[in-house]
């Protein structure tokens, strides 16, 4: 054999474990077909956005046309390409993306859990699914143990007693602690610009706004130019990864994507999908999905009870839901405790008598308003 053909095969045998080591992956390299027919900002940005991917040793592919979607489809199928980067796509009910940003306190990487799609029609069982999609993207992308956290919106608390649950079932969920002095596995609005948790768990419209936010706060919104896009579709048995971004995603999200993409692939995405899903099954999340959709205890009983006599309230009561704190008082009053309701910094909160803090906290624990 020729000289120049031993040093051809060297030098391709060194650019492929080069490939390999990129990508984590020593098999096949994944290959991203790219299906963004309608972008804000031309086709070229589209185009930089694959050279910038490509230099980080990915591979892609531009799909174009006005079947740009149906070509995509037809060749995920056919094995063509291996996952895919587009916008408007329709999944299923039950299959939402995952975010993945940059924060700008102290530039670590989160995950938004999620940003588009619908989990469940159910807001909390929704958040709730949510928080294990977002846990099986952020391990398929190589974090190894990531911590979840649950952003302080309608619904968040609920969120919060199911995962707890989930963990005390034996599912392996390590929570985020918020940086604000009084802790917390909810977050507030300091913690998602710091990232204090690896996934932020929320529901979809508002992921999607945070989605925004995070990818073009330096440009003034109109062109979307930090981190990775609105990430992958998940969901139990879902086996595509087909990414989301925007028509405002400028070139280095197209590329973000494409890297994110060929990340889950490397990281057997729908293997920890299967196992995430087995875990949480065997740990009781299919009964305590149907216990979130159940009305509390406390809510008919208590409808027409009476308010005992006034005292002093000091002792807070916080973690639960603004949509149940009505029922919540109403519930400590036919046990003849005395309880208002409030709005502390942090949340919603009931204020009852030092004296009565330990006793109502067991009832509001036991008709299921607190965790």
């Amino acid at each position: 054999m020729a000289d120049k053909q031993i040093k051809e095969m060297i030098a391709k045998t060194f650019v492929e474990i080069a490939d390999a080591i990129e990508t984590g992956s020593f098999g096949k390299q994944p290959v991203i077909g790219v299906a963004v027919s309608g972008t804000e900002h031309g086709m070229d940005n589209i185009y930089a956005g694959v050279r910038l991917a490509e230099k980080k040793g990915c591979k892609a592919v531009v799909i174009e046309g006005e079947d740009a979607h149906k070509k995509m489809e037809a060749m995920l199928d056919a094995g063509e390409i291996d996952g895919a980067v587009t916008m408007h796509y329709p999944f299923p009910i039950g299959v939402s993306t995952i975010g993945r940003v940059i924060t700008p306190g102290m530039g670590r990487e989160m995950y938004i859990a999620a940003t588009t799609g619908t989990s469940s029609t159910d807001r909390v069982e929704g958040m709730v699914k949510n928080a294990i999609y977002g846990i099986i993207a952020a391990k398929a992308s190589g974090v190894e143990n990531p911590t979840v956290g649950i952003a302080n919106v309608d619904g968040a608390r609920q969120t919060e007693k199911a995962l707890l649950k989930l963990k005390e079932g034996g599912y392996d969920i390590t929570f985020a602690t918020s940086s604000r002095a009084d802790g917390g596995i909810v977050m507030r609005g300091n913690d998602l610009l710091e990232g204090t948790a690896d996934v932020m768990v929320m529901d979809s419209l508002t992921g999607n706004l945070m989605m925004k936010i995070f990818s073009a706060y330096t440009t003034g919104g109109s062109y979307e130019s930090l981190g990775y896009g609105y990430g992958p579709g998940i969901g139990k048995d879902y086996d595509k990864v087909i990414m989301i971004v925007s028509r405002a995603s400028g070139a280095p999200v197209i590329a973000g994507a494409i890297e994110y993409a060929s990340q889950l692939l490397a990281g057997k995405v729908y293997e920890v999908s299967k196992a995430e899903f087995a875990a949480a099954e065997a740990a009781g999340l299919n009964a305590i999905l149907e216990g979130v959709k159940e009305k509390k205890g406390g809510e008919a009983e208590t409808a027409e009870v009476k308010c005992p006599p006034k005292e002093v309230v000091t002792a807070e009561i916080h973690g639960i839901e603004v949509i149940d704190l009505d029922d919540a008082a109403k519930a400590l009053w036919a046990e003849g405790i005395y309880a208002e309701t409030g709005m502390g910094c942090t949340g919603p909160v009931i204020l009852i008598s030092d004296a009565n803090e330990e006793k109502a906290r067991q009832i509001l624990a036991e008709k299921d308003f607190i965790g």
